[in-house]
């Protein structure tokens, strides 16, 4: 695993994904891809319960040697970022802020379980840098 200099970068470009959780596998939300010559730095994670009677619990994680593609059931080993954290019905948990924010190297991948499908969308914001 590499990544650039990040004091001395030629570019940053910010990136957005967004899923609705239909299921409950561990899924990749940011992959790093191996040989990309980029660090990512994941700058926010928010779970956004939309059930409006239960709430559901979500784990988050982060795998540093991986390669699986995004939106991906996620199997290598990972160490946790948030586990199972409730986050009540129609409201929303900020997991990852910029006070707390994330490096991604290369062949790395930042994944999400919601533990009952359908009821949470993740939005993560985040920085290519190279």
């Amino acid at each position: 695993m590499s990544a650039p200099n990040i004091v001395n970068v030629a570019t940053i470009t910010g990136k957005t994904f967004y899923d609705a959780l239909a299921d409950t596998n561990l899924t990749s939300l940011v992959l790093n891809p191996a040989s990309s010559g980029k660090v990512f730095k994941i700058n926010a994670l928010t779970a956004a319960n939309v059930d409006g009677s239960s709430a559901c619990n979500v784990d988050v994680s982060y795998h540093p040697s991986t390669t699986t593609a995004v939106g991906s059931t996620v199997s290598s080993t990972g160490y946790a970022i948030a586990s199972t954290i409730s986050v009540p019905n129609d409201a929303t948990l900020v997991v990852i802020s910029k006070d707390t924010a994330l490096y991604m190297e290369e062949s790395s991948v930042l994944a999400v379980k919601a533990y009952t499908a359908g009821d949470l969308h993740v939005v993560v914001s985040y920085e290519e840098i190279s």
